[in-house]
């Protein structure tokens, strides 16, 4: 939660830094998001090769539990194009494209602000923010009503990082490496869909 708050106190600084022009800026801002998210893609890539216990994990996990990334990219896809019938000034390509963010809102609105511009960018980052704080706010009541797999679907690419905590506390230590395993699959998804969709 707190993390969340963070970034969304980034955002909106940023986008009072823009506003005021206190940064003397005239350059090519893609480039920079470009760069920065090639950094954070490399970090993230380095942190699971660092990790050898990981890959020994998944090897060991339920065959049935690994359904549950592409249950949940399917159902989110789903869930994207029936909102395009709330929404008729986006098109389907749009909600798609925001949709496949699955939480990871640092890589999602960069991609998409640089296809779709920053508008776009702008409701990726906060409806992909929603989704975390949702996780981390509803994930007990989402136990309670509809089982321990609930949330850790819900939580889409975050499930391995920002709300493997409260999962872990909601769910069991037994579903752990199932969040995990989630995560890592769903976030490997996002650029590839992302730019798929954005590219429509």
């Amino acid at each position: 939660m707190k993390g969340s708050v963070i970034i969304v106190g980034f955002f909106v600084a940023g986008i009072m830094v823009a506003v005021m022009k206190l940064l003397p800026w005239n350059g090519d801002m893609g480039t920079v998001s470009y760069l920065t998210l090639c950094a954070l893609i490399f970090l993230v890539g380095f942190m699971i090769g660092n990790d050898a216990e990981i890959v020994k994990k998944f090897k060991t996990l339920n065959r049935l539990y690994m359904l549950l990334p592409l249950m949940t990219i399917v159902g989110t896809l789903a869930g994207c194009a029936i909102t395009t019938l709330l929404l008729p000034h986006r098109s389907l390509a749009d909600c798609l494209a925001v949709g496949s963010g699955m939480g990871y809102y640092s890589l999602s609105s960069v991609l998409i602000t640089q296809y779709r511009g920053p508008e776009l960018g702008a409701v990726a980052l906060l409806a992909n923010i929603v989704r975390e704080v949702f996780t981390l706010l509803g994930a007990p009541l989402m136990v309670r009503w509809f089982g321990k797999l609930a949330p850790i679907s819900v939580g889409g690419a975050t499930t391995m990082d920002t709300t493997l905590p409260i999962l872990t506390n909601v769910c069991g230590k037994d579903l752990v490496i199932v969040s995990i395993f989630h995560g890592f699959i769903v976030d490997f998804s996002v650029p590839f869909l992302v730019t798929f969709f954005a590219n429509l």
